[in-house]
């Protein structure tokens, strides 16, 4: 849905969040450039260098290939500045086919403050709802302060913390993981899945 919307840094700006199916030339050349941006700042995906065209195209022409990966983009203002995905288990996982995966969600720091990492947020989770998935998990590393609030405000429970989970700069950084119970709009309530025996 791509509608005009009064935001909070002022102006009016279009707003869109999509699955993409397909990326044409230009929303590559955005999604490349919103990732790029994402990595140098220092949040929102496993790289810590900054990558050239070809390697990000290639990442984000493969994730569209997998069949178990679902890609979601936003836009601003019809420019694509962000990115993330759900993937859920493999058919051969039944015992974890509830649980979805949330990796790889940023905005580019050029397009913060317009509300669009909120709404990413809730169409991924509309989405892992819709297709079945009950719990929604993530994980951060602890340096990216924003986005674990955005988490935490979005009713991301953490339950664990890693103190070796990844290597930024020549230092070792704590990560820390995150669930969400998703309600299905009908039927069993989410919560009974915790503790049910």
């Amino acid at each position: 849905m791509n509608i005009p919307i009064k935001t909070p840094r002022g102006g009016t700006h279009h707003l869109a969040v999509e699955q993409a199916t397909e990326l044409s030339p230009h929303d590559l050349d955005d999604l490349c450039e919103a990732t790029n941006a994402a990595i140098i700042e220092g949040g929102g995906f496993g790289w810590v260098n900054s990558q050239d065209r070809a390697a990000l195209a290639r990442h984000f022409r493969g994730v569209l290939l997998v069949p178990d990966r679902t890609l979601f983009i936003a836009r601003l203002d019809g420019t694509v500045v962000g990115s993330a995905q759900l993937v859920r288990p493999p058919r051969n996982n039944e015992a974890q086919a509830f649980a979805g995966q949330l990796i790889h969600a940023y905005i580019a720091p050029y397009a913060r403050g317009f509300g669009l990492a909120r709404q990413l947020m809730e169409r991924v989770e509309e989405h892992a709802a819709a297709t079945g998935l009950r719990v929604l998990n993530l994980d951060v590393r602890e340096t990216q302060v924003q986005a674990i609030a955005l988490f935490e405000a979005l009713g991301y429970v953490r339950w664990g913390t890693h103190p070796c989970y990844a290597r930024v700069d020549g230092r070792t950084v704590a990560g820390h993981f995150y669930h969400k119970l998703l309600e299905p709009g009908r039927g069993r309530k989410t919560d009974s899945l915790i503790g049910a025996r």
